[in-house]
């Protein structure tokens, strides 16, 4: 979908792929990484006394065990060893162009970070994360960008625009700010203060450096003019930069959708984004969340106007489990309730901390008799009644999903409440979000969710609302962003079909490194791209994904551990007593004593045999051809291939 490569006459539809050092590592079936072996140690001539070598010679090595596929054939090829190759750094871009490089947030839904960079500048777009999902590593917390091309390029950074609040473009301020300088950060009043709420978990983390922008305000900064717009998003203070270059400006949306009527864009928008469209663009980076879906979606104002409607008029008690980052939606529920006399109960950690910023920035103001704790919900008629909880994603230890189970201390179902799950289902969400909806219908409740009313709306547009945007902005150039691959591949394609020329696309991977040249004519892909393996953060520590301990993990997780203790005379390499075995996540061991006691039986013949003949003892030897032939065996007797962990003790 993308441009042909200048001054390549021939064109080039897609980026080149990533270089090999950038590929995910395939771990070994052994459940190890591969062990370099030497020969066996006092090989070579007989001893001044007369005894012979250690069998097999000087060049005697240990093969990895043979493992067998499924249909009985031994698999003796294993993953091909991976060649080291160096990161790619490309130099600095001359002044007359301008580059575009993608460090997350084009291949998946979070971590958003991108670059722009022009007279020599770069410019951060979020620092956001990814939450982790069912097949992420075992202790993974966060997925985070990779910043190794910003901590080389550290001292041409001039500042970090956040478009918005939530954590898909916060959230990874406190583990990488500091990696690359910690420049300013520029952002509106609402992301601010969430930025700094958040930064408070993280005190042994540098002090930020914010400056509060206003919508619809510009500045220098460095050598570059920047305007800062608003855009509409679930979120209050969102917001698009427009960077100036050169050849024009480029310009980012952040998460957005249009506010509109059946389909008409408001006055406020077609004001807007007209205003940007009669300025000379370059090149246009918009959200992709939506991009598989066809027309508009349904305006906030609408589900505001639904909600209203359930609150006046449902009896008994009213639940309403929504997203904390909602806050408008919130506010609106707040609002409402209040004016109608009845009292909120909020219950979820977000919810409150959110409230509490939304009251410190002006969103809210409350009367203090309003917002009760749970615990003063019994002096209260049910209908008088309205709580806001978390958990509308069906996480286990949230509020809705404690209180579908009957798990909360001060809220417990009767078939007279009402449940309104105003979200819809996050991609990976849908099996939790089920048991959530049938613990909640095994308490008689009545439900009301997305499907059924217009009690949610998404905060991001449509195909529709993305290819009027387009057109009103009218750029040289457009890079689709903020989305997985198939998201940002649709908004490719339905842009292209309203008639934006197909080599005027830039369909990204994360680290590719695109250059505008020739005067903001051509696109420049370069064959190599900068490091864009993910980051994540494990406890306090931040490391790649690939590291030893992770690979371990996953490794424990999916076929186990087999430890193995034995105790080895030095003297004559024999064992002292029979090898004890310890399992944990292989088998169950009372139902498998003929597999163990033949296990015993050969690990004592492979320590022995190892140990014959060799003066004095090498236990780090026998433990590695111990772990070898016990890993073979292993996955002879069960198709499995546990972490084997040699415990030899020499007395």
């Amino acid at each position: 979908m993308s441009a042909a490569p200048a001054p390549a006459p021939a064109p080039s539809p897609r980026p080149q792929p990533a270089s090999q050092s950038e590929q995910p590592r395939i771990p070994r079936d052994s459940g190890r990484p591969p062990r370099d072996r030497g020969p066996r140690p006092n090989s070579g001539a007989p001893r001044s006394d007369g005894s012979r070598p250690p069998r097999g010679g000087g060049n005697r090595t240990l093969r990895r065990p043979v493992r067998r596929q499924s249909g009985g054939a031994p698999d003796r090829s294993g993953p091909p060893r991976e060649k080291k190759v160096a990161d790619y750094y490309p130099e600095a871009p001359a002044k007359d162009v301008v580059r575009v490089v993608p460090l997350g947030g084009v291949e998946e839904v979070g971590r958003n970070m991108f670059t722009i960079e022009t007279n020599n500048d770069i410019f951060i777009f979020d620092v956001g994360f990814q939450f982790v999902s069912e097949d992420t590593s075992p202790g993974v917390d966060y997925v985070l960008p990779n910043t190794k091309y910003l901590e080389k390029n550290q001292d041409r950074i001039k500042g970090v625009f956040i478009t918005h609040g939530h954590l898909d473009h916060i959230g990874g301020i406190p583990f990488l700010m500091n990696r690359f300088g910690n420049p300013t950060i520029y952002t509106q009043n609402l992301s601010a203060v969430m930025i700094k709420k958040r930064q408070e978990e993280y005190p042994d983390m540098p002090e930020l450096d914010i400056v509060t922008v206003e919508p619809g305000s510009t500045m220098t900064i460095s050598n570059t003019k920047v305007q800062f717009f608003p855009v509409t998003h679930s979120i209050p203070d969102s917001m698009g930069i427009a960077i100036s270059t050169p050849y024009g400006n480029v310009i980012a949306t952040g998460d957005l959708k249009l506010d509109h009527n059946n389909g008409i864009p408001t006055e406020a928008e077609a004001k807007k984004w007209g205003a940007l469209g009669s300025q000379k663009n370059l090149l246009f980076i918009a959200d992709s969340t939506n991009a598989e879906r066809d027309g508009f979606s349904v305006p906030e104002r609408k589900v505001h106007e639904t909600l209203e409607e359930i609150i006046k008029t449902v009896q008994g008690r009213l639940i309403i489990g929504t997203f904390a980052s909602q806050f408008e939606r919130m506010v609106r529920i707040i609002q409402i309730a209040e004016s109608l006399g009845k009292k909120i109960v909020t219950e979820g950690r977000s919810i409150k901390t959110n409230l509490e910023i939304a009251q410190k920035t002006g969103l809210l103001t409350v009367k203090k008799d309003t917002l009760i704790s749970a615990q003063e919900i019994g002096d209260y008629p049910p209908d008088k009644i309205v709580v806001l909880a978390t958990g509308a994603q069906g996480e286990e230890f949230a509020a809705l999903m404690r209180i579908a189970t009957k798990q909360h201390k001060n809220i417990q179902l009767t078939n007279r409440d009402t449940i309104v799950l105003s979200s819809s289902v996050i991609p990976g969400n849908e099996i939790s979000v089920q048991k959530l909806k049938d613990n909640l219908y095994r308490n008689g409740v009545t439900l009301i969710h997305y499907r059924s009313s217009d009690v949610h709306s998404t905060g991001h547009g449509n195909t529709g609302e993305l290819i009027w945007i387009n057109q009103q902005v009218g750029a040289k150039f457009f890079m689709p962003a903020y989305g997985y691959y198939s998201m940002t591949s649709c908004h490719a394609k339905a842009v292209e079909q309203a008639g934006r020329p197909r080599e005027s696309i830039i369909l990204a991977d994360n680290g590719s490194v695109i250059d505008i040249v020739e005067n903001g004519e051509k696109l420049f892909w370069h064959k190599e791209k900068v490091p864009s393996a993910p980051l994540v953060v494990d406890g306090f520590s931040i490391g790649d994904m690939q590291e030893v301990v992770i690979r371990d993990r996953q490794m424990l997780a999916k076929d186990g551990m087999f430890v193995i203790i034995a105790t080895v005379n030095l003297k004559t390499g024999k064992l002292r007593k029979s090898p004890d075995i310890i399992s944990r996540g292989f088998v169950y061991l009372r139902e498998s004593q003929d597999m163990l006691n033949q296990a015993r039986l050969l690990i004592k013949k492979t320590v022995e045999d190892s140990t014959e003949g060799m003066d004095p003892v090498d236990l780090d030897f026998v433990k590695n051809a111990l772990s070898d032939t016990m890993s073979g065996y292993l996955f002879t007797r069960t198709n499995k291939a546990p972490m084997v962990i040699p415990v030899l003790i020499g007395v």
